[in-house]
């Protein structure tokens, strides 16, 4: 710990965001330099707080106080190894993870937390801009090999960890381009695909072979892979999204969140998108208020939409912690309200207020038939919860007379996920799956119910994080590393719940 007092004397402070005005123009990230000195004293408010509970925060077990205190120091390079340690791919965790580590911090109790998030991003982009990033690729081979089925964060985990174990590692990708929902679920503006690309090329450099356009359980035979690998691993993700079975769900322009935002994507990577969803000049609902909805709320924007309203079932949360509203006490992850990037364009850009929770959508109406026609409106109604001992929303009734309607040309449902598919390789395989339908794995070896089939990431443990995906792609490596040649060299399991 280079500073002591540097917590007591130096505040917080982020990078600055474009203007909104200039940024909703591009799908550029959102985010101005940040000077290198402001860097090193933000790094100097990490504390010598005896047990560091960013740790846990962290589902990578990331040794967040040392690389702080090695960017204090200016020691760069040092701290990028630091980093590499536990987390293969900071470049990703740096833009898009929430930071529960940054929750988890001590100075967070009575301060704001130290920059981890921010300080993590501006390690590996030195790292990368430095040229100390360059291909390892093992110096000896098993001559094992390892299908990986998902080329997410999950998969993309697994593959480098079992790739510097020296197996020999290809990961299929049922879409045309590598990075699962990195790249074609998460918008531009809050990561760029050069960065997903760049990752890519260098792990083809380190020996990873990609396969894409490659549909396990449909042009890709599951049997086939059972002959040819020496060990399948399935990080095919939770992809069966959850719908809204309402009157008028048939209507156009009613659509799952994920079949608008890949498509803005493709066309940002110079695709061209047939008949492509577009919310220019229209009336845009979006229903579900977390991530997802966020990204379809900042996509819109930059399209040009009409007006564009946000609804989310549960009660608004509190401004901070709260323990009357079930609000998680520190250092667990708190669910507060919170004003993204897109949430801020939107208010400055469509309207002040964008957000309206506690709502419940009862149908849309639209012309020209349920199965034919158009959504033209959503009709809502008002909720009332109530809250179990500990403060948390638990069941809600419809309050009399709060009945509504509003103009809708487009409805985005993110809603969240249900699991994984089942009509591919957990289906074929015949595997076990826990009673919300993931696919159960051992939790040490992350072995499925069938030998020599490992399960990671939201496959197994259901939707969840990107940081979490990373982790759980790096444990069950160990657990297929283990199951190959009898032992591991790729660090202990982390024993993560």
């Amino acid at each position: 710990m280079g500073k002591p007092t540097g917590f007591k004397e130096i505040p917080r402070e982020l990078p600055k965001r474009r203007a909104v005005e200039l940024r909703i123009l591009d799908w550029n990230e959102i985010y101005n330099p940040f000077a290198d000195e402001k860097l090193r004293a933000q790094g100097a408010r990490c504390m010598d707080c005896g047990i560091p509970f960013c740790h846990n925060g962290c589902p990578l077990g990331n040794i967040i106080p040392e690389w702080n205190d090695l960017v204090y120091k200016n020691r760069w390079r040092e701290a990028i190894e630091m980093l590499h340690k536990t987390n293969n791919f900071p470049e990703f965790t740096g833009r898009i993870c929430p930071a529960p580590c940054e929750e988890a911090c001590v100075l967070g109790i009575n301060e704001k937390p130290v920059t981890i998030k921010n300080i993590e991003y501006e390690i590996i982009e030195h790292a990368w801009n430095n040229g100390w990033i360059k291909p390892n690729p093992p110096k000896t081979r098993t001559g094992k090999t390892v299908a990986v089925i998902g080329s997410g964060p999950a998969g993309l985990g697994c593959a480098a960890q079992l790739n510097k174990a020296g197996h020999t590692v290809t990961v299929f990708e049922r879409a045309d381009r590598v990075g699962g929902l990195l790249m074609y679920g998460i918008p531009n503006f809050k990561l760029e695909k050069r960065f997903i690309e760049r990752r890519i090329k260098l792990m083809e450099a380190e020996g990873v072979i990609f396969k894409t356009n490659a549909n396990v359980g449909h042009n890709v035979k599951v049997e086939d892979l059972r002959k040819d690998f020496d060990a399948i691993v399935l990080c095919g993700g939770a992809t069966k999204a959850r719908d809204l079975p309402v009157p008028g769900r048939d209507l156009k322009g009613v659509h799952l969140a994920m079949e608008y935002l890949p498509q803005q994507n493709k066309v940002n990577l110079g695709d061209d998108v047939a008949d492509q969803i577009n919310a220019k000049g229209k009336h845009v609902i979006i229903l579900g208020g977390g991530d997802t909805g966020a990204d379809c709320l900042g996509t819109a924007v930059r399209q040009g939409a009409r007006s564009i309203k946000q609804f989310e079932l549960l009660p608004r949360p509190p401004e901070s912690r709260d323990l009357t509203q079930g609000v998680a006490p520190w250092p667990y992850w708190p669910m507060v309200y919170r004003t993204s990037s897109a949430h801020e364009e939107a208010e400055k850009i469509i309207a002040p207020k964008i957000r309206d929770f506690a709502i419940n959508t009862k149908a849309f109406s639209g012309d020209g038939g349920a199965n034919g026609g158009v959504v033209k409106k959503l009709h809502g109604i008002r909720l009332e919860w109530e809250r179990d001992a500990g403060g948390r929303p638990m069941k809600f009734k419809e309050v009399p007379g709060s009945e509504f309607e509003l103009d809708c040309d487009l409805c985005f449902l993110a809603l969240g996920f249900l699991g994984p598919e089942q009509d591919g390789p957990v289906g074929q395989l015949g595997l076990k799956l826990d009673s919300r339908g993931n696919v159960t794995a051992d939790p040490d070896t992350y072995m499925t119910s069938v030998p020599g089939v490992f399960a990671a990431g939201d496959m197994r443990r259901g939707q969840s994080l990107v940081v979490w995906a990373i982790s759980e792609g790096r444990q069950a490596a160990r657990g297929v590393d283990e199951f190959l040649m009898g032992r591991s060299d790729l660090g202990p399991a982390l024993k993560l719940f």
